[in-house]
C-alpha cells in the first residue's frame, strides 16, 4: 500500500533547555551474570557486549528514578517545578496498569495538588523521539511554554533472566529533560516516523493489559509476563527500513551525512549499533555509545546517552544532532536537531 509522502516542514524553534539522567544503586556485572548463571567467565560479556548494568531494587520504581532525572534536568535549565505547563512521560514500561506513568511521576514529585497537566506517550523504546516530535507543536503553537519529559523504564523484572541473550543486554535507568520554544538556534530540523506492525510479535510482554488478563484467559499467567524478542527478525527489519529513514531525514533536513556532529542511537544492542553505524556510514567516533556500561534501558537509553554526551561536554551548543533508533510495534523514527 502506498502512503502519501509528508509534506516538508520548517524548522521548528524547539530546545532542549536541561537535561539529566539517573540510575538505580546497584550495579550488576557480567561477571556476577557468569557466576550466577554458571558460564564460563567472559561470557556473558561476550554474548551481550556488555560489562555491567544497573539494576532496580525493589523500593525503586519508575516514577522514584523519573523523578530524581527530573530534578537534574530542572536544575540544568534553572528552573523550578512550578515554572512546567506540562508534565509527560515517555517510557515503554509501565509501574503500573493506570493510572499513567506521568502522574504518578507528578505525585513523586510533590506536585498532587498543583493540577499541572500530566500525560503518556508510549511509543515503547522509541518513546524519547516520538515524544519530542510530538510535544514539538504545541509548545510552538503556545499552548505551553516549558514541558518536563521523562523517560523511565525498569526492565529487570520482565526478564527471563536463564536467556543470556536477552537479560544480558538490559538495564534500568531514567532520563529527562525540559523542553521549550528557542529565540533563535537551537530548532528541530526534521523528523519521521514509521511503524511497520508486520514485525509487532518480535518484540512483546503479552501480559499487562485487557488482552491476557488473568480473568480472561485458560492459560498459565506467568510465562505471559516476561519479555520475549526475536531479535534476528528485529534485525532484519530494521537493517531494512533505517537507510531509507535517514535519507529522508537528511532530505528534509537539507544537510549531508558530513555536516552532521553527532549520531545518538538508540542503544538497543551491540550488534544493532555496530551494524547502524556502519550501514549509515558513520564513523563510530560520531556515535554516542553508552551501552557496554548501561545496557539496552528502553526508552531510556537514548535521552541518557544525549545527557551523559551533554554533560562532559562532546555534544556542544549549535552542533547537529541525528536521533535515530527502533521500538517494538516495530516502529523506526529519527530527528535532527540543533542543540
Amino acid at each position: 500500500m502506498q502512503t502519501s509522502q509528508p509534506l516538508p516542514l520548517a524548522p521548528r524553534p524547539v530546545t532542549i533547555l536541561g537535561s539529566g539522567h539517573a540510575l538505580p544503586e546497584r550495579v550488576v556485572t557480567s561477571a556476577e551474570l557468569d557466576a550466577e548463571l554458571g558460564l564460563v567467565a567472559g561470557s556473558v560479556a561476550r554474548i551481550s557486549g556488555v560489562v555491567q548494568r544497573h539494576v532496580a531494587s525493589r523500593a525503586e520504581t519508575a516514577a522514584s528514578l523519573g523523578a530524581i532525572a527530573a530534578h537534574h534536568a530542572l536544575r540544568a535549565a534553572g528552573l523550578k517545578l512550578d515554572q512546567i505547563d506540562l508534565i509527560a512521560c515517555a517510557s515503554g514500561t509501565m509501574d503500573q496498569g493506570m493510572p499513567c506513568n506521568a502522574a504518578l511521576l507528578h505525585r513523586e514529585l510533590g506536585l498532587g495538588q498543583s493540577g499541572i497537566p500530566a500525560m503518556d506517550i508510549n511509543a515503547s523504546c522509541l518513546g524519547f523521539i516520538a515524544a519530542v516530535d510530538t510535544l514539538s507543536w504545541p509548545l510552538i503553537a503556545g499552548r505551553y511554554r516549558r514541558i518536563l519529559l521523562v523517560c523511565s523504564d525498569i526492565a529487570s523484572c520482565g526478564l527471563d533472566w536463564q536467556h543470556v541473550e536477552v537479560c544480558g543486554i538490559f538495564g534500568d535507568g531514567a532520563a529527562a529533560v525540559v523542553l521549550g520554544v528557542s529565540d533563535g538556534g537551537p530548532k528541530i530540523i526534521a523528523s519521521s516516523l514509521k511503524t511497520f506492525s508486520e514485525g509487532a510479535h518480535l518484540c512483546q510482554i503479552p501480559a499487562g493489559g485487557s488482552r491476557f488478563h488473568p480473568r480472561r484467559i485458560d492459560t498459565p499467567f506467568e510465562p505471559l509476563t516476561s519479555f520475549s524478542m526475536h531479535g534476528k527478525g528485529v534485525f532484519r527489519l530494521a537493517a531494512k527500513h533505517l537507510p531509507t529513514l535517514m535519507d529522508e531525514l537528511l532530505t528534509q533536513a537539507g544537510l549531508s551525512q558530513a555536516q552532521i556532529d553527532w549520531v545518538i542511537p538508540h542503544q538497543a544492542s551491540q550488534q544493532a549499533m555496530q551494524h547502524a553505524a556502519k550501514r549509515l556510514g558513520f564513523s563510530p567516533e560520531k556515535v554516542i555509545d553508552i551501552f557496554s556500561r548501561h545496557g539496552n534501558q528502553v526508552a531510556a537509553s537514548l535521552p541518557t546517552a544525549l545527557d551523559i554526551a551533554i554533560r562532559d561536554q562532546r555534544i556542544q551548543r549549535g552542533q547537529r544532532l541525528m536521533l535515530i533508533g527502533t521500538g517494538a510495534g516495530l516502529s523506526l523514527g529519527g530527528m535532527v536537531l540543533e542543540y
